[in-house]
């Protein structure tokens, strides 16, 4: 496993999770990551990323002010911070990666990780 994810839970309307993504591969480390999300029935979308280099962020509309997400290379690991989480925001969360640029649809990922369920309550 390249890329592992871990982190997801149930927490109730307003909570706040933290999810994590460790990179067992050295090489992986200066990779550019990405926090994708998957509802069932959905497609797989774009939820965050970061670039490499500075550190660049960019987010999708939908959690913009509410999920920050955060790298360690030190520690090969990239963080989501996820506040005020939603009943919309249950879902499975895969972080991604792509040795350029952050990939911000499917199409563009090269590694993926494992998922982790994210499940928020009304």
């Amino acid at each position: 496993v390249q890329l592992q994810a871990s982190g997801g839970g149930l927490v109730q309307a307003g909570g706040s999770l933290r999810l994590s993504c460790v990179a067992s591969e050295h090489n992986l480390r200066t990779f550019a990551k990405a926090w994708f999300r998957q509802a069932p029935g959905e497609e797989r979308e774009f939820v965050a990323g970061i670039s490499s280099g500075a550190g660049r962020t960019t987010y999708a509309r939908s959690v913009k002010g509410r999920f920050t997400i955060s790298r360690d290379n030190a520690l090969n690991t990239v963080y989501l911070q996820m506040n005020s989480l939603k009943p919309e925001d249950t879902a499975v969360y895969y972080c991604a990666a792509h040795y350029d640029q952050i990939p911000n649809n499917s199409g563009q990922v090269q590694y993926w990780g494992q998922g982790t369920q994210v499940t928020v309550s009304s």
